[in-house]
């Protein structure tokens, strides 16, 4: 899809919408439109984007991240998020998060504080806080606290009730019913992490994701969006011979946690042909991975981005190119994703889908393409 601005020169590209699950076609254009306003959130693209733009997509009700994410068995709110800075390989995260209407901007809090230094008698910062500490933590550092009541939509109240309702009648007529995670109702409800990953014209890569999790979850759950490695990953190439890579994720948390997908996919994009590295660890990494041998429904997206100096590319004496990849793959039924790049005036947004007669869990779906974006030198 970025072949129609493969010779634009572009000064920072970015992409956003994590968005692995269902996506039906009566609300296309809804889920379209939050990918597209949350990229035209930010004019400048920098670190700041992935963060920024994770919070605005929290605050969509379309979403399970942040206003309107699943309720957990007890009709809480509890909230997981991550971010990393590829530069300076920081990392900051929440999980179980309660009473933060953007959990993402505590973990930019904990990416920043972290870069400070030591704390007083030589104390290491947090880099992942969880629960009522999480919480504590984020008010003491100027951040509102937001009741769960205010964060919960009719959508996902009207949800929990259902659910709820099932496990009920289940518990009464004894029956074991396998989770119905690969079935519209849940994919829809249930696997809806967002995330944005980002280069900005100095080539610097970043990347964070945020979720509400999965519905009907245990109290203190704590899914991938939290976890180091397997929500999001960001990395600056540290040779002139490797790629910058910036990855997010989305689905089944336990699936994503257990193959530590974000750094897999971040791991293989050294190879030579990106499209082929990403098709073979989602497929050998995720889908056939002996970590989930014992799953016959592999759900998961991702977004990935990389990029080098291009060699081959047009030069002058103030501007030098970089070589763009920006690619998706998902084993859900759908997933949207929209992009943009600073000099473009709105965003573009597509909604990716299994191919016909693939099923869910068990096949993949894997697009993108090449830009360059033009770096001003010194």
């Amino acid at each position: 899809m970025l072949n129609a601005i493969q010779s634009v020169y572009m000064m920072g590209l970015n992409a956003c919408g994590v968005w692995a699950g269902y996506h039906s076609e009566s609300k296309a254009k809804e889920y379209k439109h939050v990918c597209k306003r949350a990229c035209q959130r930010v004019s400048c693209i920098s670190q700041k984007f992935v963060f920024k733009v994770d919070a605005y997509l929290q605050d969509s009700p379309f979403t399970n991240a942040g206003t309107g994410s699943n309720l957990n068995l007890s009709g809480e709110i509890e909230c997981d998020a991550s971010i990393m800075d590829g530069k300076s390989l920081n990392y900051g995260a929440v999980g179980a998060l309660s009473g933060i209407k953007n959990p993402v901007l505590v973990a930019r809090r904990l990416l920043s504080e972290t870069q400070k230094g030591k704390l007083s008698a030589g104390r290491i910062p947090p880099c992942f806080l969880v629960g009522k500490g999480a919480e504590q933590w984020a008010i003491s550092h100027g951040i509102p606290a937001c009741p769960t009541e205010k964060m919960t939509t009719k959508f996902s109240l009207s949800g929990y009730k259902r659910n709820k309702r099932k496990m009920e009648l289940a518990e009464q007529v004894e029956t074991k019913r396998k989770r119905q995670s690969c079935e519209h109702e849940n994919n829809s409800a249930c696997l809806d992490t967002v995330g944005a990953v980002v280069v900005d014209r100095e080539g610097n890569v970043a990347a964070a994701v945020s979720s509400g999790g999965l519905a009907m979850k245990h109290p203190g759950r704590v899914g991938q969006a939290a976890h180091y490695g397997c929500g999001c990953w960001a990395e600056n190439a540290r040779d002139i011979s490797l790629y910058s890579t910036a990855v997010s994720t989305s689905g089944s948390g336990e699936h994503l946690i257990r193959t530590m997908l974000a750094r897999e996919c971040s791991t293989a994009m050294q190879a030579e042909n990106a499209h082929q590295a990403l098709l073979e660890a989602m497929q050998n990494k995720f889908i056939s991975s002996p970590f989930l041998a014992g799953e016959d429904c592999v759900l998961g997206g991702v977004i990935v981005l990389r990029c080098c100096t291009c060699g081959e590319a047009q030069r002058s004496e103030d501007i030098q190119a970089l070589l763009v990849e920006f690619l998706w793959s998902h084993t859900t039924e759908s997933m949207c994703v929209g992009y943009m790049s600073a000099q473009d005036s709105k965003a573009r947004t597509h909604i990716s889908r299994l191919p016909p007669g693939a099923v869910a869990g068990q096949s993949l779906a894997i697009e993108g393409g090449v830009c360059r974006l033009g770096t001003m030198s010194d």
